[in-house]
């Protein structure tokens, strides 16, 4: 498992240059469009309801003593519920909507590693890849909300909120990068052979959402590039990951 997370993470380090190399910048026009106003509306929206959220927190308290620092915690409670439903939103719409334009150069990576012609596995339309996108995000959406709420209501207990934000962390990078590794999985495995698959690399998803969730905390510029790379890093070690499973095990 860490192994694979490191790998996933190391996997950046070549994307810039590899998506140079291979000439793919245009293909992010539209899905670096889609990203920057994805993240307008939607951190733009949580920050005004942030204050809402901590006043409904704080009349859970009924009681006049300790009041005001029940609200103070409210706040920041509340604050962090914003900003860890917005990721979670944020990242999923874009993958979403982006999945016809990625699945192009994530292709292109596979062609340039393994030799094999574009086209040359299963092919899928437009319309079939953004909905393969929809439908892989909007399950990994519910399932990442069913695991996010209990791991929320565990800041509210001392010493365990610092553990709780760790795994909320991890549990982020997870759905990140498999979003990111279904671009590539979508052309060789059908639905559930694909939540398979990455139920079994779960560090390289893990280690490539690390990245795509640190970007994030760049004003402007990580929302920008943060689909460019990660997509660029999780395609590379997708296709490592797929060669290795087909790879024909010889008797000794």
């Amino acid at each position: 498992m860490i192994k694979n997370i490191i790998s996933g993470i190391k996997a950046y380090f070549g994307a810039f240059s590899l998506i140079s190399k291979l000439k793919l910048w245009k293909y992010f026009a539209i899905p670096m469009l889609i990203s920057l106003v994805t993240a307008i509306v939607v951190f733009g929206s949580a920050y005004g309801l942030s204050d809402n959220i901590g006043a409904f927190i704080s009349k859970i308290w009924i009681w006049h003593w300790g009041r005001e620092t029940f609200a103070s915690i409210s706040n920041f409670i509340g604050g962090i519920i914003i900003v860890v439903i917005g990721l979670i939103l944020f990242k999923h719409i874009i993958m979403a909507l982006s999945a016809p334009f990625m699945s192009p150069v994530s292709e292109k990576i596979e062609a340039h590693f393994t030799g094999n012609p574009p086209h040359s596995h299963r092919n899928t339309s437009f319309s079939e890849q953004l909905w393969r996108g929809i439908r892989i995000n909007i399950r990994n959406l519910f399932k990442e909300l069913l695991f996010t709420i209990p791991i929320l209501l565990l800041k509210f207990i001392p010493v365990v909120n610092i553990f709780s934000t760790i795994l909320l962390f991890i549990l982020q990078a997870y759905y990140a990068g498999f979003g990111n590794m279904d671009y590539t999985l979508e052309r060789h495995y059908n639905y559930k052979d694909s939540l398979q698959f990455v139920s079994k690399h779960k560090g390289l998803a893990i280690g490539n959402g690390i990245v795509f969730i640190l970007f994030l905390l760049i004003p402007v510029i990580g929302v920008i590039l943060v689909l460019p790379l990660s997509v660029t890093a999780a395609s590379t070690k997708t296709v490592e990951a797929i060669q290795i499973k087909n790879k024909p095990i010889h008797a000794a």
